[in-house]
């Protein structure tokens, strides 16, 4: 316990899966968590399971594809916590489709939650991480950003963006005590996959494809997460953490 104690992080897209997992971790640790999302039932429900086990933690409702929204996330964590240290930037979408199937709008719409999120969340965390001295901003990124992947074409694209943001804002941020790095999780088991692990043999399929010979599950991203919020990644910045089992490997 205690690698985070005394710092505050937001985790987006905290309501469960990854983020619940990355939030419930991170306040084991000993950090203050601000939640956000917008399922404000389940994120309200993962407050309150940290809180429950002594821990500090809110929630806020937050359509991170909004500047505005933004604004109000960041001042009401200065507010009820003073800083910000850490900002996992967790929240994402994902469909399947071929790219000559793939409407404009169904473009726009995942580019807007998986890159422009990004963008928005890790600009004004700069701004206020510089009043605290420094911080970690780790977006979660997949590898799909690393490799591609058929019907996943837009999704790669976001993914693959956000790689490369990263270690762009890691250079511009690294005088300022602001290391800046990527997770790319291989599939691991969240609400957003379930799709994927109905059908028996889909399921035998994927996990036969990967070399460890499981999936991922969502504690193994928060492990990755809480290692590079900690002081333990000082000298890490710019990097791309891989957490696939191995599947990139091949």
């Amino acid at each position: 316990m205690d690698r985070v104690k005394g710092k505050v992080s937001i985790v987006t897209g905290g309501a469960g899966g990854i983020g619940g997992a990355i939030a419930i971790l991170l306040a084991w640790e000993g950090a203050r968590i601000v939640i956000t999302d917008i399922n404000e039932i389940k994120g309200k429900e993962v407050a309150e399971e940290i809180k429950r086990g002594g821990g500090e933690a809110i929630f806020l409702k937050h359509d991170i594809t909004s500047e505005n929204d933004w604004n109000v996330v960041i001042e009401k964590t200065m507010a009820e916590f003073g800083k910000l240290d850490i900002l996992v930037n967790n929240a994402g979408i994902l469909f399947v489709r071929k790219v000559e199937d793939t409407s404009l709008e169904e473009w726009r719409r995942l580019m807007s939650v998986n890159l422009d999120g990004v963008f928005l969340g890790t600009k004004h965390a700069i701004v206020a991480m510089k009043k605290s001295g420094g911080g970690s901003i780790i977006n979660i990124s997949s590898t799909s950003g690393i490799v591609g992947e058929t019907g996943l074409s837009a999704y790669c694209a976001s993914k693959g963006a956000v790689r490369l943001f990263t270690k762009a804002v890691a250079l511009e941020c690294s005088r300022d005590n602001i290391r800046v790095n990527s997770i790319h999780p291989g599939t691991t088991r969240t609400p957003m996959t379930e799709a994927l692990f109905r059908n028996p043999t889909t399921k035998k399929k994927l996990e036969d494809s990967y070399p460890i010979g499981h999936l991922g599950e969502p504690i193994d991203i928060a492990y990755a997460v809480l290692y590079l919020a900690s002081d333990e990644s000082k000298f890490v910045t710019g990097a791309e953490l891989i957490v696939d089992g191995g599947w990139t490997a091949q």
